[in-house]
C-alpha cells in the first residue's frame, strides 16, 4: 500500500537536500565597487571557474555542483547570443538572464525528484553605480535583487557578517578586494591565510569598452592582494594604536 507524503513536506526535504549540498562547497562574493562589480571565490581550480561571462556587461557566479551551473552557465550564453542577435546586443539585461535561470530552476525544483545543489549570481555594471544590477537566483528558482554586497555558498553568513564588517560604497578595487578577501578568510570561523594561487577573481570594469568582463590573475593578482594584506596590516595596526590612547 503506498505511503501519502504531503507536497510541504515533499518540498521542505527537497529544500534541505539542496542547501547542504550548497553549504558543502567554498564561498563566492559579490561586492560593488568604484569602477564597477568585482567578483571573488575561493576556488583551487585555474580551469574548473565559478565566475565567467555571459555577455558584453553581463558576468554569472555560481556556487554548488559544478557539472549543474556549467550547464545553467552555457544555456545562458547560447540564450544571450540568440537574443542579441536576433534583436539587439543592448537588449540583452542582467533581469532578463536572471529571469530566464529562475524560470528553470523553479522548473527544476517543483517537477525533478532531486533538485538542483546551485546558487547564481547574474550581474549587470551599468553606465553608473546607481544603475548596476545584482540577482541572486537560489535553487528553488526566487530571485532577489541585491545592493552592494553578498555571500553565497559554504558559510554564507559569517562570510555576510564579516563583509557588513568591513563594506563601505564606492571603495576602490584594491579595498574591495581587500574586504572580499577578508570575508572569505572568515569563512570558518578563524581567520585563514588565501593566496593568489586559491582564488578566482574577475570584474566588470565600468570604464572598459565594449566587453567588460576581465579575470584578474597571476602577477597582478598576487600584487593586488599584497596591497591589499598591507592595507589590512596597517589599518589593525592603526586601529591598536588608537586603542591604547584611548586607554
Amino acid at each position: 500500500m503506498p505511503f501519502y507524503v504531503s507536497p510541504e513536506q515533499i518540498m521542505k526535504d527537497k529544500a534541505d537536500y539542496a542547501r547542504k549540498g550548497i553549504a558543502r562547497g567554498r564561498s563566492a562574493v559579490v561586492l560593488q565597487y568604484d569602477g564597477g562589480i568585482l567578483f571573488v571565490a575561493d576556488n583551487m581550480s585555474r580551469t574548473l571557474h565559478k565566475i565567467s561571462e555571459l555577455y558584453d556587461r553581463v558576468a554569472f557566479a555560481a556556487v554548488g555542483r559544478y557539472n549543474e551551473f556549467e550547464n545553467l552557465r552555457l544555456a545562458g550564453v547560447r540564450f544571450a547570443d540568440m537574443h542579441g542577435y536576433t534583436y539587439d546586443r543592448s537588449d540583452v539585461t542582467g533581469q532578463m538572464l536572471a529571469n530566464a535561470y529562475a524560470q528553470t530552476l523553479g522548473a527544476v525544483f517543483t517537477e525533478s525528484s532531486k533538485p538542483w545543489e546551485v546558487e547564481i549570481v547574474v550581474a549587470e555594471v551599468g553606465d553608473s553605480p546607481d544603475s548596476d544590477q545584482i540577482y541572486r537566483i537560489t535553487f528553488d528558482g526566487s530571485v532577489v535583487d541585491e545592493r552592494d554586497f553578498l555571500a553565497m555558498g559554504g558559510s554564507a553568513e559569517r562570510v555576510t557578517a564579516a563583509l557588513r564588517e568591513r563594506y563601505v560604497k564606492n571603495m576602490s578595487l584594491t579595498d574591495a578586494l581587500r574586504v572580499a578577501v577578508h570575508g572569505l578568510a572568515h569563512e570558518n570561523g578563524e581567520r585563514r591565510e588565501l593566496k593568489a594561487s586559491s582564488l578566482e577573481v574577475a570584474v566588470l570594469e565600468r570604464s572598459r569598452p565594449h566587453r567588460k568582463f576581465r579575470r584578474i590573475q597571476g602577477e597582478r593578482l598576487a600584487r593586488m592582494l599584497q596591497e591589499a594584506r598591507e592595507a589590512e596590516e596597517a589599518a589593525e595596526a592603526q586601529s591598536s594604536e588608537d586603542g591604547g590612547a584611548t586607554d
